[in-house]
C-alpha cells in the first residue's frame, strides 16, 4: 500500500495491509479489562489523548494537509475538532447513557445502566481522515468498547498518526488498533462474527453494501453516514453578497469534498438574476492551490487524479444532458488533481442524476416559487443537509417542517454542523444512527434491572390447599 501527496504526487507513506484475524484476536484479549475499567478512568485516558494531540498539533495538521491536499488552515481546524471531540463526548455520554434509579416494588431497586457492545469496527473516510473516525472512536472508548480502525486506503498515514496518539496516552494498543487495507480488509472486518458493531462514514454505495451484508444479523449495531445531494433553497433577500458567500462556503469548502456540501442551488425566479452572477463573481476570486502556499488558498486539490478525472467527466456529462455552463471546471495540470470551482445551470436538464458528485461542482436549478423549490429540494433519495437562504421566519418554519434532511439550516451553510448536536440524515444519507453528540447512543446499549439483596416473594393465588 502507498499514499501520495495529491498536491505534488510525491510518495508520502508506504506500508502493508493488516491481518484482520490477528487484529480481532488482540481486540478480544483487551476487551474485558477495558470494559471493566471505571468510566472515570476511561475518560481520564481519552483526555490524555486530547493533550497528546495538542502537543502534536502542528505535525498532525501538516500531515493531514499533505495527505488530503486541503489547505493548512483547514487541516488545523480538523486537528482542533479532534481535540474538542473529547469533552463533547464526555458530556454526551453522561447525558445520553447515564445511570438512573427507578421505583420498584417490595422495597427493591430498579435501575437503568448501559453496557458497551464489545469490539467495534470503525471505517473512516478520506475527506476528514482524523476528525470523522475520531468522532466514532472517542465515544466508543468512553462507553467501554475496544476499536479496530480501518482508515481509508487513500489516507493511511493520518489514520496511523491518530492511533499512535491514542497509544501514546496510556490507552493499551489492543484497545485502539489501526488496521490498514482496502475493500477486502474492510469487508472481512465488517463480516467477522466477533465484531459487535460497524461504524461507517463514506459513500452510499459502500454503506448500502454494508447494510445489505448485515441485514440478517440484528445483533450487530450498524451506524452509517453516507453523504448527500444537498440543496440550498434561495428565496428573496436584500443580503445578496452575504448569501453568495454562504453559498460559496457550502459548495466549495474542502474542494466540495464534504458530505454536507451543497450540490444543488435552487433559486426562485425573482432573485435568480441577482444571486447567480454574485456567486459566479465570488467563485472566480477563489484561490486554488497547494496546502502550504502563501497566501493560503481557499481550497486545495481533490483527493487524487482518479477523482479529478471522474469529476471532469461528470461536468461534461451534465452539459451533454442539457446543462448550461455558468462557470467551467478547469484543471490546470492534468498530472495533478487541482480543479477550479464549477457551476452548471441544470434547469433545462431532462433527467438530472440524483448522485453525490463529491467535488467542487454546483448545479443551479431555477424555479418559479417556493412551492416548486420545496418539491425540487426533496427530489432526492438522500437527506443529510439542507439550507434555506433568505425568506421570513414563517418560510423557515415551513422549510423545517417539509424538508427531508437531518440537518436544516437558515441563512447558514449546509456544512455548518456542530459536534455538540446530532449529525446524521435520512434516506441514502444514513440509517437513523446520527453521530456527533448522539454517537453515545450507538456505542452502548441500555440494560434495565430490578434488584434485591435477598429473594423475597410469595404466590398468593392459584395454589392447591394443603
Amino acid at each position: 500500500m502507498i499514499s501520495t501527496e495529491p498536491a505534488t504526487g510525491k510518495l508520502l507513506w508506504k506500508g502493508e495491509a493488516g491481518n484482520v484475524e490477528q487484529a480481532i484476536d488482540v481486540a478480544l484479549k483487551a476487551k474485558t479489562d477495558w470494559a471493566r475499567q471505571p468510566v472515570g478512568q476511561r475518560i481520564e485516558l481519552v483526555r490524555r489523548f486530547a493533550n497528546e494531540v495538542r502537543k502534536q498539533a502542528d505535525p498532525f495538521a501538516e500531515l493531514i494537509a499533505r495527505e488530503t491536499g486541503k489547505p493548512l488552515w483547514e487541516a488545523k481546524t480538523e486537528v482542533q475538532a479532534v481535540i474538542g471531540k473529547v469533552e463533547i463526548s464526555v458530556t454526551a455520554y453522561a447525558e445520553r447513557t447515564g445511570q438512573k434509579k427507578l421505583d420498584s416494588a417490595l422495597q427493591g431497586t430498579a435501575a437503568l445502566r448501559h453496557k458497551p457492545h464489545g469490539v467495534m469496527a470503525v471505517l473512516g473516510p478520506y475527506n476528514f481522515p482524523a476528525h470523522l473516525p475520531n468522532g466514532h472512536i472517542v465515544p466508543a472508548l468512553i462507553a467501554g468498547n475496544v476499536v479496530i480502525f480501518k482508515p481509508s486506503e487513500k489516507t493511511p498515514a493520518v489514520g496511523e498518526f491518530l492511533v499512535k496518539c491514542f497509544n501514546a496516552s496510556d490507552i493499551p494498543e489492543g484497545v485502539v488498533q489501526c488496521l490498514h487495507g482496502g475493500a477486502e480488509e474492510g469487508k472481512a472486518l465488517v463480516e467477522h462474527a466477533m465484531v459487535d458493531g460497524v461504524l461507517f462514514t463514506g459513500s452510499a454505495r459502500a454503506g448500502i453494501a454494508i447494510n445489505r451484508k448485515l441485514a440478517s444479523n440484528p445483533a450487530k449495531i450498524v451506524a452509517l453516514e453516507m453523504g448527500g445531494n444537498n440543496p440550498i433553497v434561495m428565496l428573496d433577500t436584500p443580503k445578496i453578497d452575504d448569501a453568495a458567500a454562504t453559498i460559496i462556503q457550502s459548495a466549495f469548502t474542502t474542494a466540495g469534498q464534504r458530505c454536507t456540501a451543497a450540490r444543488r442551488l435552487i433559486v426562485v425566479d425573482s432573485i435568480y438574476d441577482k444571486i447567480v452572477p454574485a456567486v459566479k463573481q465570488l467563485a472566480e476570486k477563489l484561490i486554488v492551490g497547494e496546502p502550504f502556499a502563501d497566501p493560503q488558498p481557499f481550497m486545495g486539490s481533490v483527493i487524487d487524479n482518479q477523482t479529478a478525472d471522474l469529476l471532469s467527466e461528470s461536468f461534461v456529462a451534465l452539459i451533454s444532458r442539457g446543462g448550461k455552463p455558468v462557470m467551467h471546471m478547469k484543471r490546470p495540470d492534468e498530472q495533478l488533481p487541482f480543479l477550479s470551482p464549477s457551476i452548471i445551470d441544470a434547469t433545462e436538464m431532462s433527467d438530472r442524476p440524483d448522485i453525490e458528485l463529491f467535488g467542487p461542482l454546483l448545479q443551479v436549478i431555477r424555479v418559479k416559487d417556493f412551492d416548486a423549490a420545496m418539491a425540487e429540494a426533496n427530489n432526492t433519495r438522500y437527506g443529510l443537509s439542507a439550507s434555506l437562504m433568505g425568506g421570513k421566519p414563517e418560510d423557515f418554519e415551513r422549510f423545517w417542517f417539509e424538508a427531508r434532511a437531518g440537518i436544516l439550516n437558515w441563512n447558514r451553510p449546509t456544512n455548518g454542523a456542530s459536534s455538540a448536536a446530532p449529525f446524521g440524515g435520512v434516506g441514502l444519507s444514513g440509517n437513523h444512527r446520527p453521530a456527533a453528540f448522539y454517537a453515545a447512543d450507538y456505542c452502548a446499549y441500555p440494560v434495565a434491572s430490578t434488584e434485591m439483596d435477598q429473594p423475597r416473594a410469595s404466590i398468593g393465588i392459584g395454589l392447591k390447599e394443603g
